[in-house]
């Protein structure tokens, strides 16, 4: 039996998700909703949802790197989708930011993780995202008043080692990855190593290395979940080399990188790969799948 339409799942995507909004609807057999938006000449922004969301379990869609201009945009679709009629209004944001900030470390910082995740818990019914970066929060729960799915990359990056990289040995560049890279480890049977990192400002990081003897002959495979400045990669990849490792292959989650970050870490990597949370010319492992997967089952919950 063909569902009605009013039974399928409505998704629109913002601005620069198409492409990801689309794999998501062909695995949720979800209709892919027309919406305009466009700047005024004062820049405010024009939106309009171009396909009814009455009746309908809509999701939204869009990842949040770079996320102070995508903010407003979001909160003005999922409004509007509530205002029409929309039976509950979800966001798949494959990129969650604003976790960073989750604590006051000086007198008057905003604790802008709090900050952002009550203004968005006050617009949407539930969100589905891949591998937020907490630190001091046990779970979205602990930030996030609504209904959520966290999706593990962890499968999809160690299907990807598995049929790219032989004798791959895992390398995690601070204590903070030995999470991902210990599961992805254990998941393509390879041996890891977790190094030491201090940080001395936002591009100043210092590698301590254990004994990598055991890695000679194996391909070093580095693991983390965000990349932005790229220095911990950077300065992990020259320690390796320094020691007569071969180039290492760079594999990461979320995409943040800062141009001159991701151009100097070609130079020191024998290749970069990332899940396709962000968009970027690195994008090598599709997440989308495992994403379909989490917000079906918040689709499809009352």
């Amino acid at each position: 039996m063909v569902p009605r339409i009013a039974d399928r799942p409505l998704l629109f995507a913002l601005p620069g998700n198409e492409g990801f909004a689309s794999r998501l609807a062909s695995a949720l057999d979800a209709e892919e909703g027309e919406l305009e938006t466009r700047s005024f000449p004062d820049c405010e922004t024009y939106l309009r949802l171009a396909t009814s969301p009455a009746g309908r379990d809509v999701a939204i869609v869009c990842t949040l790197d770079r996320p102070d201009p995508k903010f407003l945009p979001l909160i003005f679709a999922a409004s509007a989708a509530r205002q029409l009629g929309a039976r509950r209004v979800g966001l798949v944001a494959p990129y969650l930011c604003y976790l960073r900030q989750d604590k006051s470390f000086q007198p008057g910082e905003a604790v802008t993780s709090a900050a952002f995740a009550r203004a968005l818990s006050r617009e949407i019914d539930w969100l589905a995202t891949v591998d937020p970066h907490l630190h001091r929060y046990g779970s979205l729960d602990a930030v996030y008043t609504i209904q959520s799915s966290v999706i593990a990359s962890a499968p999809a990056i160690a299907e990807w080692i598995r049929h790219m990289i032989e004798r791959p040995l895992l390398i995690g560049p601070d204590i903070e990855s030995e999470q991902w890279v210990s599961t992805v480890a254990k998941l393509v049977g390879a041996p890891y190593r977790v190094l030491r990192k201090e940080r001395f400002g936002d591009r100043d990081v210092r590698i301590s290395l254990p004994d990598m003897e055991d890695g000679l002959g194996r391909t070093p495979v580095l693991v983390d979940d965000i990349v932005s400045s790229a220095q911990t990669m950077i300065e992990t990849s020259r320690r390796l080399r320094s020691i007569g490792l071969p180039p290492p292959v760079c594999v990461a989650v979320h995409a943040l990188f800062a141009e001159e970050g991701f151009a100097t870490l070609k130079k020191n990597a024998a290749r970069i790969a990332t899940t396709n949370t962000v968009l970027h010319s690195s994008n090598a492992i599709d997440i989308s799948g495992s994403l379909a997967a989490g917000a079906r089952s918040l689709l499809h919950s009352l």
